[in-house]
């Protein structure tokens, strides 16, 4: 089921990220959002309630304390929670009847949110915030809604999950980006912008990461490095089982036989990356020059 759980994540994720990538979401700018990531912030931590930035920083976890600052609480005088959430849920409606056009009705759309609901619902809250919000919320009607909330639901979870997993490994919001670019996926260059860290940050990070044995001088991972992140991954995939335990192998297997079309078309018509950082986003490797010590390079997964 820990091998399922990952291949799992491939089949709701694209279809949860169609929220953040449509062009429909843009309609939070015209609602007086400042920025995207201000909306981002807003909608994204809205199940928790009005929370003090604190809470939603100890829940998004990558993110330096200050991005999640200029946006929270200030985003509650746009609008509140149940206003945001309602927009997004509009927004994703939109976007859906556009990506999938006529297929929007089809009986495979709602088997998957049945299937979806089933390994969403009832899961263990207990150090998931964000899974718990979404959890309390009631479920929308339309199977193309209720499956982008299982999804969205599901997601979470994971991501929770793998919160946990980071910290237990002693990786903080930081790290686990330097590690994450070490690996190939983006350089500090593109995911310093979006994740709010300074250069200086960053340094500390990949030097604390050196002083554990897990980068080398020329900021690869190390074979401790590798066993280190295989360690948070394996963590990660048993954390968030509990789904697939909740539909079975047969079940696991039809609800990514029935996403595989549906992530297709949100990948094609909704904007939504086949990496991270998106291709748009990402930036020149600037290497040593841009004075943080043994910077990791892109490379190949």
């Amino acid at each position: 089921m820990s091998r399922a759980a990952r291949h799992l994540a491939g089949a709701y994720g694209p279809f949860h990220n169609l929220s953040y990538y449509c062009d429909e979401i843009r309609v939070f700018a015209s609602a007086g959002f400042k920025g995207c990531w201000n909306a981002y912030f807003a909608y994204r931590s809205a199940p928790m309630g009005q929370v003090p930035c604190e809470v939603v920083t100890a829940a998004f976890y990558g993110f330096a304390p200050r991005m999640v600052a200029r946006a929270i609480p200030a985003a509650w005088d746009v609008m509140t929670p149940e206003e945001s959430l309602d927009l997004r849920l509009e927004a994703v409606d939109r976007a859906l009847r556009r990506v999938l056009g006529d297929g929007i009705d089809s009986p495979e759309v709602a088997e998957a949110a049945r299937l979806g609901r089933l390994a969403a619902e009832g899961c263990d809250v207990a150090c998931r915030p964000l899974y718990a919000g979404h959890a309390a919320l009631a479920w929308p009607e339309p199977p193309h809604l209720a499956l982008f909330h299982a999804c969205t639901m599901l997601r979470e979870q994971r991501g929770d999950s793998h919160s946990i997993a980071l910290a237990a490994n002693g990786l903080d919001g930081v790290a686990c980006h330097v590690m994450m670019a070490a690996t190939g996926h983006g350089n500090r260059e593109s995911i310093l912008p979006i994740r709010g860290w300074t250069e200086e940050e960053w340094a500390v990070a990949a030097d604390g990461l050196a002083a554990r044995g897990w980068l080398g001088a020329d900021g690869s991972l190390t074979e401790a490095g590798r066993a280190g992140r295989a360690a948070v991954e394996e963590l990660t995939d048993a954390l968030a089982a509990e789904p697939c335990t909740r539909l079975g192998e047969d079940g696991v297997a039809r609800f990514t036989e029935l996403m595989a079309p549906l992530v297709a078309r949100v990948k094609e018509q909704g904007g939504v990356p086949a990496t991270w950082p998106p291709p748009h986003l990402l930036r020149p490797d600037l290497g040593d020059a841009a004075g943080a010590p043994g910077a990791p390079r892109p490379g190949g997964r």
